[in-house]
This record gives structure tokens, sequence and C-alpha cells, in this order.
């Protein structure tokens, strides 16, 4: 199953965080954008839908109760079928990465919070190899924090 994206068809991105705020501000984003978004709020939840669904790329935070996003992201990278996605990280500025991490999971991108959704879009944006304009229909709630 090739999970890549197809031009003119909208890419689909699931969109994990445990923080409602951020989810609603991110996805909110994305679909603006003409993106097609699911969300969970932990990783077992994150990984079941990837079980089921076909998606071209994760937004993940790092930090979340039940499965961590770098334990997803790994879960992801020992499965055949969902090592190909590409990974974007949200993670609080004081929570980095150790070295080695994200190339042990086969994180693409990580993104520090806080951290503005037009960004986060062009750097979705870009692992997608979507080009042109991002939506720039901003909101008081632009900037989402952690």
């Amino acid at each position: 199953m090739n999970m890549q994206h197809h031009p003119g068809n909208p890419a689909r991105i699931l969109v994990v965080d445990d923080e409602a705020h951020i989810v609603q501000v991110v996805a909110l984003k994305f679909r603006n954008a003409g993106l097609e978004v699911e969300t969970a709020s932990d990783g077992d939840e994150a990984l079941a839908m990837l079980r089921r669904t076909a998606f071209d790329l994760v937004v993940t935070d790092l930090q979340m109760p039940a499965m961590s996003g770098i334990e997803l992201a790994r879960a992801m990278s020992a499965d055949a079928k969902l090592a190909r996605i590409p990974v974007l990280m949200l993670t609080a500025r004081g929570h980095l990465l150790r070295d080695g991490e994200a190339d042990s999971a086969n994180i693409a991108r990580v993104v520090h919070k806080p951290f503005s959704p037009r960004g986060l879009l062009a750097e979705v944006l870009g692992l997608l190899g979507t080009h042109g304009a991002a939506g720039s229909n901003d909101s008081a709630g632009e900037r989402a924090a952690a």
C-alpha cells in the first residue's frame, strides 16, 4: 500500500496530541489549507487509526499519556505498512529528543512548542512535497502554546 501523497487528492494528515486546544488549532489550519485531517488524543488511539486508514503524514506530540510520540514513531517504523509515513514531532522546548532518537524513530521533522500554525503548515506542505501558498486566514488562535 503506497501512502505517498498524490497530486489532485487532498493529503490525509493524522494530528495526535493530548491537548485539545492544540489539536483544534492545528486541524483547523490544515483543513483551511485543503488537507484532510483526523485526530487522536494519544499514541495508542493513533496507532489503531493508522492500522485501519491510510495517512500521508502524522503530526504528533512527544509527551502524551499511554504511548508517547516517540513510542508511536518507533511502532510505525517497525511496521512495514506504516514505516514510510513521515512523522513530524511536536515538543515543548524543555523536552528535547536525545541524540539520534529522531533518526532511530524515523522522525522527519521536530517542531518546538509554542509554534506558529502557519509555520507548522509550511513544514507539513514541505514534507508532503506540496507547493503553493499556505492559507493566510489567521485568527487570534494563531499561536498555539504548550
